[in-house]
């Protein structure tokens, strides 16, 4: 590993104090950071402190090993279920720690907060925790924990400092709910839980709370799914949470959060309103997750004030494809950029190919198109390339084939599990010789199996060049590589009711 360049190695910052000051310590942050450094340049980052002390303050990519670790959570619950199949005999009743898993999360941040700080240090670089606020367009103000004020120049600056859950304007809401971040760092079982909101995060956090032991997991949906994601995949899974014992209700909008009782978990009663919004429905919960979408962390920033341009509704700054803002030597990189897919995969490739721009001589910008998405729900759910509806927008349904298949991991047969729950599909453009356009799968470890077929999408993979590829047996990803029912044959055959 790179330990960086000492003082004397490092460029001149000429007139500023620094060659870069990065606003923002999560993925994209410290990837231009680290890399910048390791080009020879002086490089400060600050990192706003978070509101709620150390143990809480854990980056974008940060979130994502919690996610991962909750999903792993709620997967040994159902493991321990499977294992009497396999011949193991356990002591019963086998009980849940809530507390102790919470910890065990917050154990975890702290060591990624100490690992970050450590690399930082080791590639040169300051680091301060600190709320900054660009006073001109080369000046910002850092202002500490202690209230302690500092000013710092730079002759360029990289925006990159995330988002964050979204509180809508709803009575109550502040006050009483959670987020699904905060749920990491519960001190208590949440018990009876609505989780609101039409987002992946919402299914993740119902399916760990669910696979957690909660009695009552109810997910309140008030729209269509997202427009980023495969509806007939989402409603697969949607419908896999309820045979599972997830509720699902539709079209409801929440209006008003109240407390009843105070407690570990308390008592809430929550008013949401119906299509049509005529009559009004009432439901009382220990706890509300919001997840509910997620905001620019762009405010307070005074970009502004030195002329960069921001999208007014989202918050979120304006850019080229240089990453760069309406102030030439202003950038943003990560959640912050309008109209940019937020991924912290993608955020720490596109801050490493933005130092390299600008201090390496190279040119190479971030490919965003084929890039993998998982969604850390107990039934997994990745993704690669275009969703069905982009498909047929882009390139005509009719000049689009679909190859689909319901498929049954070897681990599931001894318990019996649902057998038409893991699915896989993969979208081709028909006049391009079936050219794959998007592959989808949902099933156990979706995104290991995902993440090789970003190069292949790029590099044109076509359905037959699929279809020659020696599948691994008995392993799952097999079915990729024998894909022969197409969607247009199973929804005539539907119609024509000899399913």
């Amino acid at each position: 590993m790179s330990k960086g360049l000492t003082k004397s190695d490092r460029s001149d910052a000429g007139e500023y104090d620094y060659n870069l000051l990065v606003i923002g310590g999560g993925s994209a942050g410290v990837a231009v950071a680290k890399e910048a450094s390791s080009l020879g340049q002086k490089v400060l980052l600050l990192d706003a402190p978070s509101p709620h002390g150390n143990t809480r303050n854990v980056s974008g990519c940060g979130v994502s090993v919690l996610k991962k670790l909750m999903q792993q959570a709620a997967l040994l619950g159902q493991s321990l279920k499977d294992s009497a199949a396999y011949g193991w005999k356990l002591q019963q009743p086998v009980t849940h720690s809530w507390s102790e898993l919470t910890d065990a999360l917050q154990q975890r941040v702290k060591e990624l907060s100490f690992d970050r700080r450590q690399e930082l240090r080791r590639h040169g670089i300051t680091f301060l925790h600190a709320h900054a606020e660009l006073l001109d367009p080369h000046t910002v103000q850092a202002t500490d924990t202690k209230g302690e004020q500092a000013s710092h120049t730079a002759e360029t600056i990289v925006i990159a400092t995330g988002d964050e859950p979204h509180y809508p304007d709803i009575p109550g809401v502040k006050e009483h709910c959670i987020t699904c971040e905060d749920l990491f760092f519960l001190p208590h079982s949440p018990g009876r839980t609505l989780v609101v909101g039409d987002t992946g995060e919402a299914l993740e956090a119902a399916g760990w709370l669910f696979g957690l032991g909660m009695k009552e997991v109810v997910v309140m949906r008030p729209s269509h799914p997202p427009e980023d994601s495969d509806h007939k995949v989402l409603r697969k899974l949607e419908s896999h949470m309820y045979v599972q014992g997830v509720n699902f209700t539709y079209g409801y909008m929440l209006t008003k959060v109240e407390q009843m009782e105070a407690g570990s978990p308390g008592k809430l009663r929550i008013t949401a309103s119906p299509p049509g919004g005529i009559l009004a429905d009432e439901g009382e919960y220990n706890t509300v997750i919001l997840a509910m979408g997620r905001d620019a962390c762009t405010q307070g920033l005074g970009l502004e004030r030195v002329g960069v341009k921001l999208n007014q509704s989202t918050g979120k700054i304006i850019v080229n494809d240089e990453d760069q803002s309406s102030v030439s030597h202003i950038y943003a990189i990560g959640a912050v950029q309008e109209g940019r897919q937020p991924h912290a995969g993608l955020s720490m490739q596109a801050g490493r190919l933005l130092a390299q721009r600008l201090y390496g001589g190279k040119h190479t910008k971030c490919e965003r198109s084929s890039v993998p998405t998982v969604l850390f729900t107990t039934m997994e759910y990745a993704a690669c390339g275009l969703t069905e509806e982009t498909a047929g927008q882009r390139f005509g349904h009719s000049n689009i084939e679909i190859f689909h298949e319901h498929y049954w991991p070897q681990e599931w047969s001894l318990p019996r599990r649902n057998k038409n729950s893991c699915y896989a599909k993969v979208i081709c453009h028909i006049p391009d010789n079936h050219r794959v356009l998007g592959v989808h799968v949902l099933g156990p470890s979706a995104g290991e199996l995902i993440q090789g077929f970003a190069p292949a999408l790029r590099g044109g993979l076509t359905k037959e060049q699929l279809d020659a590829t020696v599948g691994l047996h008995p392993v799952s990803a097999e079915v990729l590589t024998n894909l022969t029912h197409t969607q247009r044959e199973t929804e005539a055959m539907l119609v024509q009711g000899n399913c």
